[in-house]
């Protein structure tokens, strides 16, 4: 918290209110590399020095869903040399409604052999099963779970892929999305935009308080998630647009016409909100000019460095209003905020 304090205020004096994970169960993606030895297969991770590997025999951070069944698919692996014949890796998906999809990465071709045992441990564990292997994908089931989070009294549910960026720590991203919608509340004006939407996961909950949302993103499945997402939540006033921010500055501004905007009215949109929630290289310089139009500002970072450095050409337009630090990574130095800004 000091830490941020001190980082923020050359633009902010105020209060940072904090919201902690839980110590333990917090982490709902987990990826393992599977390091084989002469007793069988084994959960690994890299050391915190990066010079090698250690082997598991507990983890305390997955939620419970995982922990119910990561070592039993251990312990069928070592009784199958069909599933653990060149396994180098082991991913898992899950959601907080016990949900839990697993990826099995291999060195060799899947055939049906392993689709028959795969397909068995599926049923037997009662989960979903992926194997991949060089340009080789094999969806026993689903390719997604579906998580469910109640935020302000209403249950919003989301389809996370396999392999599609999601929040990683279901119980700070609740308070995460309930955060930004307070702010929105308090300091919200005209229509919505956000930008590096993902999925919706923002952007579904914050679409109940405006008329009219727009949305941006780069990934094709992320689009595709989104709107699924949109039809399991009865959201209607969102449009999704496939572009990156940048593209989207040159659409506002004329600059240039896209195809994929050919049915968008952008000039029926009279955007006073916008929310971004960029990677950790934080905003190119066009987009912090395109937000600085807007009257007010939700920003969710995952780098405060490159948040602070945003800061610096936002502060000139706009102040903070209300500061936040997310802790989705108990245990590490890493630190996740969100402000809002408010035009001068």
């Amino acid at each position: 918290m000091a830490k941020l304090s001190t980082m923020l205020s050359p633009f902010y004096q105020g209060s940072i209110t904090p919201f902690p994970s839980p110590r333990s169960r917090y982490r709902a993606r987990a990826e393992y590399k599977v390091f084989h030895d002469a007793s069988g297969c084994h959960y690994s991770m890299r050391r915190m020095d990066k010079k090698g590997f250690v082997t598991l025999k507990m983890c305390p951070m997955v939620i419970e869903p995982i922990e119910a069944r990561m070592w039993r698919l251990m312990e069928a692996v070592n009784e199958e040399e069909t599933l653990s014949e060149r396994l180098f890796g082991i991913e898992f998906l899950a959601a907080t409604t016990g949900e839990v999809l697993v990826t099995m990465l291999y060195h060799r071709r899947l055939d049906e052999a392993w689709e028959k045992a795969a397909g068995a441990l599926q049923e037997r564990l009662d989960l979903q099963i992926i194997g991949r292997s060089r340009k080789q994908k094999m969806v026993l089931a689903k390719e997604y779970v579906t998580e469910a989070l109640e935020v302000g009294g209403r249950l919003y549910r989301y389809r996370h892929y396999e392999q599609s960026f999601t929040q990683p720590n279901p119980h700070v991203n609740r308070q995460m999305i309930g955060w930004a919608m307070a702010q929105a509340r308090r300091f919200g004006k005209g229509d919505f935009c956000e930008l590096y939407a993902g999925a919706g996961n923002f952007t579904i909950p914050l679409a109940t308080l405006f008329p009219k949302v727009i949305a941006t993103e780069i990934s094709k499945r992320s689009i595709k998630a989104a709107k699924e997402n949109c039809g399991l939540n009865g959201i209607e006033n969102i449009t999704f647009v496939r572009m990156s921010s940048e593209e989207f500055t040159e659409a506002l501004e004329e600059r240039r016409a896209f195809n994929r905007l050919k049915e968008v009215a952008l000039d029926r949109y009279d955007i006073g909100t916008v929310l971004v929630d960029p990677p950790r290289a934080g905003l190119d310089e066009g987009t912090r000019k395109l937000i600085a139009r807007f009257d007010t500002i939700l920003y969710i970072s995952c780098n405060p460095e490159t948040l602070c450095r945003d800061l610096e050409t936002l502060n000139q337009t706009h102040r903070i209003m209300d500061a936040a630090l997310f802790d989705q990574f108990p245990y590490t130095e890493h630190m996740e905020a969100g402000v809002v800004l408010v035009k001068r």
